[in-house]
Parts: C-alpha cells; sequence; structure tokens
C-alpha cells in the first residue's frame, strides 16, 4: 500500500472524539487520537495515565501499516458502527 492511500484510509479518522488502536514493536494496543496526516506523516496524540498531559508524536507512513481493530468499535453514536483504526508501526514508541 502506498503513503497517499495510507493517508485516504487515515484522514477520515481525525476527530477529537473518536480513537484508534495502534501498535509499536514494543508497546501493544495503545489508544491514540489522530490529530492530522499528510502523504508522509501522521501526527497522533497519546492521553496516558495522566489525562491532562499528553504525548504528540508524528510518525512516517512508510513505517505504518493500515488495518482494522476487530475488539472495538467506533465511539460516536452519531456515524455508522465500523471497526476501529488500528495503525502497526515498525518502530519502537517514540519517548
Amino acid at each position: 500500500m502506498t503513503d497517499s492511500e495510507k493517508s485516504a484510509l487515515i484522514t477520515p479518522w481525525i476527530n477529537p472524539e473518536e480513537r484508534i488502536t495502534v501498535d509499536f514493536t514494543d508497546a501493544r494496543d495503545l489508544n491514540a487520537q489522530v490529530s492530522g496526516c499528510t502523504e508522509h506523516v501522521v501526527h497522533l496524540i497519546f492521553a496516558d495515565s495522566f489525562p491532562h498531559m499528553k504525548d504528540k508524536v508524528s510518525i512516517p507512513l512508510r513505517n505504518v501499516e493500515v488495518g482494522e481493530d476487530q475488539n472495538h468499535y467506533t465511539r460516536d453514536p452519531k456515524t455508522p458502527l465500523q471497526w476501529r483504526l488500528r495503525l502497526r508501526v515498525d518502530q519502537t514508541r517514540p519517548e
């Protein structure tokens, strides 16, 4: 899959009400919010233990595999029910 195809699949998930699942090589099943996406990079926000402290991370799309998380559904009741987006990142989680 090309980076532009990945970007086209990720862009509809830019929504502060929706979460996606992200897997790094050293951490799995992390909840994130997509804050932006270009044809080269995806911008994610992670809310970990402290909701008021958010980690903002940019990941090159060349390191990302896009799929579905068939363990979670979308959150927004106004949108049609669908599987959540899952990103598998071929790198360790950035500090």
